[in-house]
């Protein structure tokens, strides 16, 4: 599973309305409004890079209240659901 983090910049006053276009992309799991230098974070989750790929450079360019974005890459997903499990198992 691929996992990535798209952080991004959006027109004034569309925030909702950008949060809901990117809900109707495949792919996109989550989308948060967040504060600081940013008015979004897209959660994304793909089979492969390619399909990654395809939404970041195609389906997001399309969305034009989006002036903005910066994509991390997930490399290993840490939950406290996962430390449950670790202590049911008794691993420390």
């Amino acid at each position: 599973m691929v996992t990535a983090l798209v952080l991004i910049n959006v027109q004034r006053g569309t925030v909702n309305e950008t949060a809901q276009r990117l809900l109707e992309v495949d792919g996109v799991a989550e989308v948060y409004s967040v504060t600081g230098e940013y008015d979004l974070v897209a959660l994304l989750r793909f089979q492969n890079y390619e399909d990654l790929a395809g939404v970041v450079t195609d389906h997001m360019l399309q969305i034009t209240t989006i002036t903005q974005t910066h994509t991390l890459m997930g490399f290993k997903c840490f939950s406290r659901a996962d430390l449950q499990q670790a202590w049911d198992l008794g691993v420390e």
